[in-house]
């Protein structure tokens, strides 16, 4: 019997072992993605990166299944990161939905970013929350780097011109988009 038990203890102090290696290995992967994203940026005023977009089947942009960010100068984009599995992107998925609606026929393009997702998750929280705009996968999160985004949500508010106007890290509030379209619709 006391074999038995000291081989089950030095199993159960291996598993321990390798369970606490794998976490740490977990966590040293993780911090040295986000200090591989620690780059600038862009900000207030800036060209807006470009970059290509591969939307989801029945999102598509301007009937179009592929399209660079630089193809949509000239109209304004609300350029949103988000994820199925993010709990803040479901508070913001009605405001969004709901201010492309208002804005959609006044030269501005919603373009949602589906960042490190799973593709059938992206498409059933598209369905779930009635998402009608066009929405793109980020698979190896390329786009999200690009941008050197935070974390998700979050939104970039591109101009007309191609530069960066506004940046929320965050759920935005359809109040909060509608005074920033508003104002760059005016100019």
């Amino acid at each position: 019997m006391t074999n038995i038990d000291n081989t089950n203890q030095r199993s159960s102090s291996i598993f321990k072992t390798a369970i606490w290696i794998s976490i740490v290995a977990l966590l040293a992967l993780i911090a040295w993605g986000l200090l591989n994203n620690s780059g600038e940026r862009p900000q207030i005023g800036d060209d807006a990166p470009d970059v290509p977009l591969t939307f989801f089947a029945n999102y598509e942009w301007d009937g179009q299944s592929a399209a660079n960010l630089s193809d949509m100068q000239g109209q304004i984009v609300v350029l949103n990161f988000w994820a199925s599995w993010c709990v803040e992107c479901t508070y913001e998925a009605d405001d969004l939905e709901m201010t492309w609606r208002a804005y959609q026929d006044k030269g501005v393009v919603f373009l949602g970013v589906a960042y490190t997702d799973i593709d059938t998750k992206s498409i059933e929280f598209l369905q779930e929350y009635d998402i009608t705009y066009p929405n793109a996968p980020d698979i190896g999160g390329e786009i999200y780097e690009t941008y050197h985004a935070a974390g998700v949500p979050e939104t970039v508010i591109i101009d007309q011109n191609g530069q960066v106007a506004a940046s929320t890290i965050g759920p935005i509030h359809a109040n909060e988009l509608a005074v920033v379209l508003d104002q760059l619709l005016a100019e």
